[in-house]
This record gives C-alpha cells, structure tokens and sequence, in this order.
C-alpha cells in the first residue's frame, strides 16, 4: 500500500514538472516573437505560425518551398502550385473576393497575402479577431523576390531555408545572365502577352504588368509598351505591335485551341509572330508568380523566344515542391 502510494506521490510530482516545464516553453516562444516589415514597412509581430492561411497562389508556393506545407490550413483559388493544393487544402475564395467568416473559421494563427487583397474591410475584421495578418508587395524585380522569400521565411522560422532558395535562385539567374551577355550586341525581340479566356476575354498586358517585369529579366522587348495595365485586345492594336513572338498562359491558349485557334483570332496571323507561328506558353503561377521558380521561368521564357523555333511550352512542373 505504501509502495502504491509513494508511485502515485511521484506520478503526481513528475506531471506537474512536466506541465511547469512546458509551461515555460510556451512563455518562452510567447516572450521571443518574430518580427518582421510589411508592404508598407510596419513591423508585424508573429507569435504564432502553426495553423496559416494563404491568400494568394505566389505565398502558396513559398510556404510549401520553405517546408512548412503541412501548416497550411487554407488558400486561395489562385494557388496552383504545387499541383494538387487548391483541391488538397480548404478554399478562402479568390484574393479578390474574400470574406472573413471563411478564413477565420479555420482558425489561422497567421495569415499571410499580398498588398491588395479585397476587400480591404476583411484584414481588419481578421485583425480585430485576434489573427496576426501578413501583406506583402508583389514583386516585379528578382531583388524584390527574394526580399519577399526572406520575408516570409522568417515569420515561419525558416530563414536558412529561405536564403537556399535565394542562393538557388541566384544560380538561374547567373546562367540567365551569361545567356544575356551573348546576345548584347543582337537585337532584342519584341514579345506581346496575349490573356485570353475563350474568344470573349482578350487582353493584351503592357506597362506595370507581371509580364513586363517578366519580360524585363530574361531581355525581351515588350511590344506593349504604350499600353498601361492590360487593355482589350483590337486587331489593330496587333498588328501595329508588330510582335515577333506571342506570349500567353497555358490555359489560354487551350481555351482558344491551340495555336491554330490562337491564329485565327483577328489580326493575329498578320504578324511576324503569326507569320512564324511564333508562340511561347507558359503556366500562369510559373510565368507571373515572381516565386521560388521564378529564375527558371525566366530561363524558359529566353529560351522560348530566342532558342526555339515555332510553339515552345513550359509548365515549370519539372520539380515537384513536398512539404
């Protein structure tokens, strides 16, 4: 009896050191949060990363590169990459159209999107909640990228894995570089990015687009340069481009069958491009991501326009992201 006793006495003591000790922990974390700067240079403190919500395809694919895939509990319609994830993880809806009955009820400790998500009501009703949120500008230059990459990998807590992929990324961009180099003294193409949803959404992108910065980095002329933003796409419009080469999403050029599809639009035959059948396609999250990959998206875009003749693919699902 007094054996049973004495077990149950240190039974007892060994819990509550146990529970002082993870206690301790707990206050240990809580008293050394990560602080880190947002879109507009406000610190942002994150005491917790377990449970986080995604609410654009680019932070998607950087949470799931970092290797903190499994504590994603939510994402966005826009997230793509890595192949399966918008039907793996709950959808908060596109980062246009959100609601924060649907992201808090997945109960994120940190959520985490870009700059402009809307409406912009529903960062402040997550705020008021209780959850730590995250915005971030989307990039447009390769210093930008892996600032972002660095940004987010330590409100996650892994920073040494960020700076592998900026030291990767850096590695694509010093081929893409030497490719460059090459061509110096050659004329640069002129390229037009084509979005295309069926015949009935058709815009051609120019200035301040995820295609201009794209085409900045792997040295293509952008055809569109007059036009800011994306604008509809004439006939006219095309053919006084005169473009070399058209660039487009994957999906788009499926939606318009191919390129004998995409030829058939008007004006598009009339060019040099149309003429060659010149047409580079790309993935959407590969293209305009600006993530991880986006050095080697930059890579297949040179090598579309100035390596290959005709139709040139790239889906940029060559490596597979695990959590």
């Amino acid at each position: 009896m007094q054996l049973l006793q004495s077990n149950i006495v240190k039974a007892w003591i060994i819990s509550v050191l146990l529970f002082i000790f993870l206690g301790a922990v707990v206050c240990l974390v809580a008293a050394n949060p990560i602080e880190v700067k947002d879109a507009e240079e406000k610190t942002v403190v994150i005491t917790s990363s377990e449970r986080i919500v995604s609410l654009n395809g680019s932070t998607t694919e950087i949470l799931f590169a970092l290797g903190v895939g499994e504590k994603v509990v939510g994402c966005d319609a826009s997230s793509s990459y890595p192949e399966g994830v918008r039907e793996k993880l709950p959808s908060v809806g596109y980062q246009y159209g959100l609601n924060a009955e649907g992201i808090l009820s997945l109960k994120p400790t940190l959520v985490i999107g870009r700059d402009d998500v809307k409406p912009p009501q529903v960062v402040e009703q997550l705020r008021m909640a209780g959850v730590t949120v995250l915005l971030l500008r989307e990039p447009r230059t390769i210093k930008d990228v892996k600032k972002r990459l660095l940004t987010i990998g330590k409100a996650v807590g892994c920073e040494k894995k960020a700076q592998e992929l900026n030291e990767s990324l850096d590695a694509d961009i010093k081929k893409l570089q030497a490719k460059l180099t090459l061509r110096k003294n050659k004329p640069k193409l002129k390229a037009l990015f084509l979005y295309l949803r069926g015949t009935q959404t058709a815009l051609v992108l120019g200035k301040d687009t995820a295609a201009a910065a794209m085409f900045k980095v792997a040295g293509v002329e952008n055809a569109a340069v007059k036009i800011r933003g994306n604008k509809p796409m004439t006939a006219e419009a095309v053919v006084a481009a005169q473009p070399d080469v058209y660039v487009l999403f994957t999906t788009g050029l499926e939606s318009v069958g191919g390129v004998d599809g995409l030829l058939k639009l008007p004006g598009l035959a009339l060019t040099p491009a149309g003429k060659n059948k010149r047409v580079v396609a790309m993935a959407g999250q590969y293209f305009s991501g600006f993530g991880p990959r986006c050095g080697r998206a930059a890579l297949d875009l040179f090598k579309g326009i100035y390596e290959v003749d005709g139709y040139f693919v790239a889906t940029g699902e060559e490596k597979h992201l695990t959590q």
